[in-house]
């Protein structure tokens, strides 16, 4: 029987946190899922995908999963169209609402049930592309980067089964950080 949309949310906030040293294969594996993408969904919907978070930064070490966040032209239509496609192909679908703005989030899992993709559908106005900023200024600063780096293997330690107090623990450096990068590339 499928799980409730609830038990799948309180599952996915209880798996482990667990973080690796950088791999340089992150950068492959998220090639490869963004062609398996570009192939797979409706061309009049997607019209950008990029690799951020902690595995899009060279040397930093991360959770082992990929984020991508994909432009979408409509939520909706992602909703209707999307969704039930990456779920025929094994991914959770979620629809998230709980931090404005909402978006269209599914988790890819290998064999063993480990998460190893986290996609993101925004649409192009969505302060979700703020987190390039975010990603940009840690691959130009190694120090911010190695000072992130510690900050999650702390919280990872300390909250090693809850992923939203671990987030939580970075909201502060991460929404410092992005607004630094917002002005150090002239983008506010």
């Amino acid at each position: 029987m499928k799980k409730s949309l609830e038990q799948r949310i309180e599952e996915a906030i209880h798996e482990e946190i667990s973080i690796v040293p950088y791999n340089p294969a992150w950068p492959v594996l998220f090639e490869n899922e963004a062609e398996f993408l570009r192939r797979r969904l409706p061309e009049s919907l997607i019209s950008r995908i990029e690799h951020f978070g902690s595995t899009a930064i060279p040397g930093l070490s991360a959770k082992p999963v990929i984020d991508i966040l994909v432009q979408v032209s409509s939520l909706e239509e992602t909703k209707k169209q999307i969704a039930p496609l990456l779920e025929s192909e094994g991914y959770d679908y979620f629809w998230r609402t709980d931090n404005p703005p909402a978006y269209a989030w599914f988790i890819k899992r290998n064999s063993a049930g480990r998460r190893t993709h986290h996609i993101h559908m925004v649409e192009a106005d969505s302060k979700l592309w703020d987190r390039l900023y975010f990603r940009n200024y840690l691959r130009e600063f190694p120090d911010e980067a190695n000072y992130y780096q510690e900050l999650k293997q702390s919280l990872s330690t300390k909250y090693p089964n809850d992923r939203v107090a671990y987030t939580e623990g970075k909201a502060a450096f991460v929404d410092s950080v992005t607004e630094r990068a917002k002005q150090f590339y002239n983008a506010t």
